[in-house]
């Protein structure tokens, strides 16, 4: 059975009393807002009890996949995802779709919801909207890559523009009080993205501290919980650990998974990856079972990226799920569920 509500309430805030007195892992970005704060909190002491369930939306069709999701299980999931896209206005990514995405997204952090985002972005070597395979999944040279990580080339200041693009964007989100669970260049031990197989020093883990540090520390954003976000580890897929930039800008660690079907391995070569730090499934292609986050319980969430059907085994496997004692939806939310005003988690210092 689920916990009744006071008992729930009661349950975190006294298990997060207890953890913050325990465990000093505290967010990578130095003075984090308090609502990043508290959510990082509520995220490492529910790991291990609870996985919370998550679904992408798009661009284009808005959070209608939410609704969806309600009509098959009479909830709604605990994360709203979303991708600031790339393509051209109108089109299923369409970039002129993002001040919609924000706005949405602050809607939905004060109906209790979590915000994740990201951002299929596009090479540096060229300018907004692009085509998905041309671009997202072009190539890069050698060449271009050792400017984009060279301060002070063409390349490299092109890519600054990109990114403070949309850094305005997160930096409305800061100003709104919204935390935002941040995945960068996902699946980049993959080699189907241009950032993605850059091996060594100067290769993914340059870019990724390249754009912390332009976040961070150019911009100012603080409300952002940062993930190292692998794809599930394969035949042609490297390590998660061999393009990990380091715990000092990682938060919580996460991986894609598609194909293997939550093998165990990448569960443990995960975890292990992470040390203490929560590990997540960024995007899965179906949900998991019950018996999967029970022989896998660490994970603190996961994100179903694509469109669900409302009928048959599928939608028979979303209702199991969703229903099962050992996940969160939305209404299940300590702050949800007291009808609280948005976040109350301690901050304990």
């Amino acid at each position: 059975m689920k916990f009744t509500h006071k008992f729930f309430l009661l349950f975190f805030l006294t298990s997060a009393i207890f953890s913050q007195e325990n465990d000093t892992l505290k967010l990578v970005t130095q003075n984090p807002t308090p609502e990043a704060e508290q959510l990082f909190n509520f995220l490492k002491d529910n790991s291990g009890k609870y996985t919370l369930t998550g679904q992408h939306c798009n661009p284009l069709v808005g959070s209608t996949r939410l609704a969806v999701i309600n009509r098959i299980t009479k909830r709604f999931p605990a994360l709203f995802g979303q991708d600031f896209g790339f393509s051209a206005p109108g089109t299923w990514d369409g970039i002129n779709y993002r001040q919609n995405i924000v706005d949405e997204a602050i809607r939905r952090y004060y109906e209790g919801f979590i915000i994740t985002l990201m951002w299929h972005a596009v090479r540096p070597t060229e300018d907004e909207p692009v085509e998905f395979k041309e671009s997202v999944q072009g190539d890069i040279t050698d060449e271009e890559w050792n400017d984009l990580v060279t301060p002070g080339t063409l390349i490299h200041e092109r890519w600054k523009s990109q990114v403070d693009v949309i850094a305005w964007h997160l930096k409305q989100l800061k100003y709104a009080g919204v935390p935002v669970i941040w995945r960068p260049y996902h699946e980049m031990n993959g080699g189907w993205f241009w950032w993605g197989k850059k091996k060594g020093e100067n290769g993914y883990k340059k870019l990724y501290k390249m754009l912390y540090d332009r976040l961070v520390n150019f911009h100012g954003l603080n409300n952002l919980i940062w993930v190292y976000n692998c794809n599930e580890e394969r035949f042609t897929v490297d390590s998660y650990e061999t393009y990990y930039p380091g715990d000092d800008v990682v938060d919580i660690l996460a991986t894609d998974i598609y194909h293997n079907g939550f093998d165990t391995s990448d569960y443990n070569s995960l975890l292990k990856l992470a040390k203490n730090k929560p590990i997540a499934m960024g995007e899965v292609g179906a949900v998991p079972s019950e018996l999967i986050l029970e022989e896998q319980p660490k994970w603190s969430w996961f994100m179903v990226w694509g469109d669900s059907k409302q009928t048959g085994d599928e939608a028979k496997s979303i209702r199991n799920t969703y229903n099962c004692d050992n996940v969160l939806t939305l209404d299940q939310l300590p702050w949800v569920e007291q009808k609280n005003p948005r976040i109350i988690y301690p901050i304990i210092k």
